[in-house]
């Protein structure tokens, strides 16, 4: 006797496996056919085919390339730009030191960025220090306050500065705050709404909605930016929330931000009202954002904003050209260390020519994942002659970068494939002999709480590390 139902059960899973592999293998021709990054490809085309249901909920969310699709509308984009530009226009430009004219001429060029004489640059290295600055400046605002933020969390610093932004509103100073959407997932709704009932503007980044999920989750607003009235400016790499004060019971968390007073707050005020038209569709241009400003310190300063849907990857390429520039030194603090091929090779071609090129590192992260791809290229920049230090009290956060006693540069930016392709970032250039040798200064105190590594002792680590970080290094462009 026939056993139908055997039968139909039997052709019910061929059907499935014909329909699973069609879609892998449609799936795998896809990212191929998108010309991406090779090493991005390779990595993709690995997870598809050896972890193929992972895969492709992983490339579902996380992959899919959005050239093509209209998060953001750049013609938007141009025709916004165009009027806070004619605001920066309207005062002089300064001239940068003749050995970065090259990378002050890059950034004018692909992010419309201009260099601005003229301020005052005041650096914090703590979380307590910046937020007692933050504060400050928030009590004194008397017309506007926009904050931005990757995380603003519903603890006692993110309550705190909730506070003060609430009472400034009920005042009648403007206040709006933008948050991103997949950083603050864990804030309850109820934090914000008690900002929107006080009066103040709220957005989330690029709300992750299914069946939107797909096209928002892998572009995230990374940059941490304040302006205050459009005289005074926050820029670098801390959040909003208590670790960043308290840090971890295994250390503390060392960061840097900077505090910008003059022209230059300008450049973080256009990004700020670029992004919150992209999520209000509320074009804010008038004069009271770019008020006319003296010269309040001796700092020349461009600030510098790359996004993942533009032709160029630009905080990437002027980091490619300052290393490649550097004549004696070139010092970098980063928390995670993935760097794409161009920077890779820009390290090791400069520590290769005599530059002394400094790496420093946590000795321990907070993503293990991240921690472990990371030390898969330290042998890559060791061997090239560049100077790998491990910082050992805490988590360090800091992304900052100093060269040749002129250049120095504190932001959002990661050197990790994530930060150069994938997120919304902010940098401060500045071109300023003071300021480079204070930034210089704080990388070798820091230096003295690291461990050094060296190539002879960093070979012999067991062989089961060298595994694990192998592995996690192919999936290096997908963290």
């Amino acid at each position: 006797m026939i056993d139908w139902g055997l039968i139909a059960s039997q052709v019910a899973s061929w059907t499935f496996n014909i329909l699973y592999f069609a879609i892998v293998i449609g799936t795998i021709v896809v990212v191929v056919l998108d010309n991406r990054n090779p090493v991005k490809t390779l990595a993709w085309v690995l997870v598809l085919a050896f972890l193929p249901v992972v895969g492709l909920v992983f490339y579902f969310f996380f992959g899919r390339s959005q050239r093509h699709e209209r998060i953001i509308n750049k013609k938007g984009y141009g025709h916004l730009l165009k009027k806070p530009m004619e605001e920066f226009l309207s005062q002089v430009s300064g001239e940068p030191p003749a050995a970065y004219q090259r990378l002050v001429s890059l950034f004018r060029n692909i992010s419309r960025a201009l260099p601005f004489e003229g301020n005052r640059v005041e650096v914090y290295t703590s979380g307590t220090s910046m937020l007692q600055a933050l504060l400050r400046e928030l009590q004194k605002a008397k017309r506007h306050i926009h904050v931005e933020f990757y995380i603003f969390k519903d603890d006692a610093v993110g309550r705190l500065v909730r506070d003060v932004l609430v009472d400034k509103a009920r005042q009648g100073v403007e206040v709006r705050v933008l948050y991103d959407d997949v950083g603050c997932w864990r804030v309850p709704n109820r934090f914000f709404e008690e900002m929107r009932e006080a009066g103040i503007e709220t957005h989330a980044f690029l709300q992750v909605r299914f069946p939107l999920f797909t096209s928002k989750v892998n572009y995230r607003n990374h940059r941490k930016i304040v302006v205050i009235d459009g005289r005074v400016g926050f820029v670098g790499g801390m959040n909003l929330a208590e670790r960043y004060v308290r840090g971890f019971d295994w250390g503390i968390w060392r960061d840097t931000h900077i505090l910008l007073e003059g022209k230059a707050v300008h450049g973080l005020q256009t990004a700020f009202l670029l992004d919150w038209y992209f999520m209000d569709r509320t074009l804010l241009t008038k004069a009271a954002y770019f008020p006319g400003l003296e010269n309040c310190g001796n700092s020349l300063v461009q600030v510098v904003t790359a996004e993942p849907l533009g032709s160029w990857k630009e905080i990437m390429q002027g980091l490619v050209l300052a290393i490649s520039g550097a004549k004696k030194y070139f010092y970098m603090q980063t928390p995670y260390f993935l760097p794409t091929e161009p920077v890779l090779t820009a390290m090791q071609t400069a520590a290769l020519a005599g530059v002394d090129v400094r790496l420093m590192l946590p000795y321990r992260s907070d993503s293990r994942w991240t921690h472990l791809g990371s030390c898969s290229y330290l042998e890559d920049v060791l061997r090239a002659g560049v100077k790998v230090y491990l910082y050992k009290p805490g988590f360090l956060h800091s992304k900052m970068m100093v060269s040749d006693d002129e250049l120095s540069t504190v932001g959002s930016t990661n050197i990790d494939f994530r930060s150069f392709e994938h997120n919304f970032e902010v940098n401060a250039f500045i071109y300023d002999m003071e300021t480079a040798l204070q930034m210089r200064e704080i990388f070798l105190q820091d230096q003295r709480e690291c461990v050094r590594l060296s190539l002879k002792n960093w070979v012999k680590r067991p062989w089961y590390r060298k595994v694990a970080e192998s592995i996690v290094r192919l999936m290096s462009p997908l963290l």
